[in-house]
């Protein structure tokens, strides 16, 4: 694999949290490679440092000790108006509960991350419509989140995330709010948006149904990699890790 085709990796990465009598250890050395234009999904039971490795990967968090490289940039040496300026143009970002703001329209709800990206209202606006369109909600401009369904409002959400055109977009159990078909809708979606736009998805997630459209899935246990499997290496099935039911 060359160096070219990585788009994202940790090196040793560590995360200690001091709880004052007690010390934490949610990630205990994780290195990983993900490649440009891959669907990552990052599986394991609550408490085993999945999360906190998502939100590392985006910027969010910042590791005790190692580092993680983003499309060339190490995160730990930038300040916070560069990271803020690498979380704008190459990060779009998926949340479960959706982050909508409920009084403004699906158009402007999309058009924000092209507004902090420093263009004008109106050439927002334009963005936001034509990727509005892409996924499927051009009729639904001017509605606000109230007065469209669940799996709309993921659409949105999921249209503010690539409206900037993202290397990469991460999305933090993207069909935990849906119903069954819903989710399914969704996780097509976010399939098709890999293969035209090429971009790299990585998913923390508890839906085993995420891992039909994914190309690796890492399994996180206890703050380590405990496996790593590519595609037609793992079976699609409904079971439990560790405890936590999957579905």
């Amino acid at each position: 694999m060359n160096d070219s085709d990585i788009i994202i990796e940790t090196d040793g990465v560590t995360k200690v949290y001091d709880m004052g009598v007690e010390k934490v250890h949610a990630l205990r050395g994780i290195s990983l490679k993900v490649r440009r234009g891959e669907y990552l999904s990052i599986l394991g039971p609550s408490g085993s440092g999945k999360s906190t490795l998502f939100n590392m990967i985006g910027g969010l968090d910042e590791p005790t000790e190692g580092d993680v490289v983003l499309d060339g940039y190490h995160l730990s040496e930038l300040n916070q108006k560069q990271l803020a300026w690498v979380r704008c143009r190459k990060m779009g970002y998926i949340f479960q509960s959706f982050n909508l703001i409920p009084s403004m329209t699906a158009l402007e709800n999309v058009a924000i991350p092209r507004i902090f990206a420093g263009e004008t209202p109106s050439q927002a606006r334009e963005a936001a419509a034509e990727i509005l369109t892409e996924v499927g909600l051009g009729h639904r401009l001017d509605h606000i989140p109230a007065e469209v369904s669940g799996g709309q409002q993921q659409r949105i959400a999921i249209a503010r995330a690539l409206v900037n055109r993202p290397s990469i977009i991460l999305a933090d159990e993207p069909t935990g709010n849906l119903d069954l078909h819903t989710g399914e809708e969704i996780i097509s979606l976010l399939g098709e948006m890999n293969v035209k736009l090429g971009i790299t998805i990585i998913t923390a997630t508890h839906d085993m149904k995420m891992l039909s459209a994914s190309d690796t899935v890492v399994w996180i246990k206890d703050g380590n990699v405990d496996r790593l499997a590519r595609k037609g290496e793992f079976e699609i099935e409904v079971g439990t890790i560790d405890g936590d039911e999957l579905a």
